[in-house]
């Protein structure tokens, strides 16, 4: 999968180096949380260092200055 999607960075629930962590950290936040599945979502921003999460209903839909979003890459919906 490989989907360019915007947020805003403050939204992010985690910023983690390690993918495997990441996308645990999504697992057990999506089920803490009773989150659908699909919705919780691991991105590997511009720079490919970091990985962050998100939920997909904090997706920037309209990029432009006011909305400050940022481009990523969606390694994994969880």
């Amino acid at each position: 999968m490989d989907n360019l999607i915007f947020f805003n960075p403050g939204d992010s629930i985690g910023n983690f180096h390690d993918y495997d962590e990441a996308v645990r950290t999504a697992q057990i936040y999506r089920d803490k949380n009773q989150v659908q599945e699909g919705h919780v979502l691991v991105v590997k921003g511009v720079d490919n260092h970091d990985f962050d999460i998100f939920l997909a209903d904090n997706e920037v839909t309209h990029n432009n200055e006011k909305d400050a979003g940022q481009a990523y890459h969606v390694s994994k919906e969880v």
